[in-house]
């Protein structure tokens, strides 16, 4: 036992079949597609993707164990091109006496090209079967020609109910687990490991055997909330600055904003400042925002957003956050209007279309005594010398003089916009 011990306890209880293995049950469940693919005998090549402590790796070991195949589990980590060649051979002489190979590789996504490329005959072939896992999304990581040949499984973070029930499984297992310490522990110290431990397993597993070997240092069998401190329960928020996570969150927070839901905007930020994205990231997307869904509906939105990120060079953190969570407020609470973002596209559309249209004679400036001969400026009106400062003429090109491309809406400050211009053009220019 005491050499047991020595393993880590997440180790020791890892499912040794399907009954033992928690979570996941739209792969493995009574209707989970693995499940009933395993119940022909047959297996194919997959992906595995889902966040740690969710169960992959145990789930690839429990498939090659039930169809008694040749497994063989690699790290792409330090796996090399020669050992992958020895692998495959081996993989054919055991496929011509009828025993299937299936190569497993963890964190996949770290094989670069040429390994991920070397692969392809063989499974494309039958030689082999794999499986890979990983905690980043495929499609950014996997080469599309081995992608296609691959199905992809999302494994989901498990519940506070699931990770429950192997937390308990662990305090009752006497030969594998930690049964025969006989220790108690309250029902609401494993509540918090659950909860704590964002649906990873081997999380939790860790903290309740971090905390039982302290306790038991003290001499403590019966272990309360008292005897769980914060640094045992804390976890890095996953996050990564060049990966998926990053593009997920800040393109949450920037819908946020837009969608004009405060709550939300300051959630996102704020998990993102705490998973320590750069804070002048965040307040260049504020001022995106500001410019693409406020616009001209509340100018000063803009002014605010391009504020806060000197404001915040010049505080620093942590005082710099308050400035960065007003500015995100600012901009999700105030109204909304992406008519600048569409007048760009519509302008952009009709260049591509139309190319270089010249720029009308009335409009130019006649710098030199041939360029006024030419006509260059002449019948220009000059906007001050007329009341309001403001005269009918035509400032597009002849072929597309009549064209409106920027329509401003009925919202916030561009409602007061749209009614001064129509109280200039009258019924020269119309908007609806």
């Amino acid at each position: 036992m005491k050499e047991l011990f020595q393993i880590p306890l997440a180790e020791r209880l890892k499912p040794l079949n399907f009954s033992e293995f928690v979570g996941q049950k739209h792969l493995v469940g009574n209707e989970g597609i693995l499940k009933n693919l395993l119940k022909t005998n047959r297996i194919l090549s997959f992906i595995l993707w889902g966040p740690p402590g969710t169960g992959k790796t145990v789930l690839a070991h429990l498939i090659g164990k039930t169809l008694n195949a040749n497994f063989v589990a690699l790290s792409a980590v330090d796996t090399s091109l020669k050992q992958l060649k020895e692998i495959i051979h081996q993989a054919q002489k055991l496929k011509s006496i009828g025993k299937l190979t299936i190569i497993f590789i963890d964190e996949i996504h770290r094989f670069n090209k040429s390994q991920q490329s070397f692969l392809l005959p063989f499974i494309e072939r039958g030689e082999i079967y794999l499986i890979g896992s990983t905690t980043e999304n495929p499609s950014f990581e996997i080469i599309s020609p081995l992608l296609s040949r691959l199905k992809v499984f999302i494994l989901n973070p498990l519940s506070q109910d699931e990770i429950l029930i192997i937390l308990n499984r662990a305090l009752e297992d006497k030969e594998r687990g930690l049964g025969s310490l006989e220790i108690e522990v309250e029902k609401e110290v494993l509540e918090k490991i659950a909860s704590a431990s964002s649906g990873d397993a081997r999380f939790a597993l860790n903290t309740l055997e971090w905390l039982v070997e302290i306790n038991l240092a003290q001499n403590k069998k019966k272990l309360t909330l008292k005897d769980l401190s914060e640094e045992l329960l804390f976890k890095p928020l996953h996050y990564d600055k060049a990966g998926e996570e990053h593009y997920n969150l800040i393109s949450a927070f920037h819908k946020s904003m837009r969608g004009s839901d405060p709550d939300a905007t300051l959630y996102w930020m704020l998990r993102m400042l705490k998973a320590g994205e750069d804070p002048l990231y965040i307040a260049r997307r504020i001022i995106i925002c500001a410019a693409e869904d406020v616009g001209l509906a509340d100018p000063m939105a803009l002014v605010i957003a391009t504020a806060a990120k000197y404001a915040f060079e010049f505080l620093g953190e942590p005082e710099g956050e308050l400035v960065l969570a007003e500015a995100a407020l600012y901009v999700a609470c105030a109204p909304k209007s992406n008519s600048v973002s569409l007048a760009l596209n519509s302008v952009s559309e009709e260049i591509e279309k139309t190319k270089n249209l010249s720029v009308p004679l009335h409009l130019r400036n006649p710098v030199t005594r041939l360029m006024k001969t030419l006509g260059y400026g002449r019948h220009y009106k000059y906007p001050h010398n007329f009341e309001r400062g403001f005269v009918n003429q035509n400032y597009l090109p002849e072929e597309i003089k009549d064209k409106i491309f920027y329509r401003p809406k009925e919202i916030g400050f561009e409602k007061k916009i749209k009614e001064h211009l129509r109280s200039l053009w009258k019924e020269i220019k119309k908007w609806d």
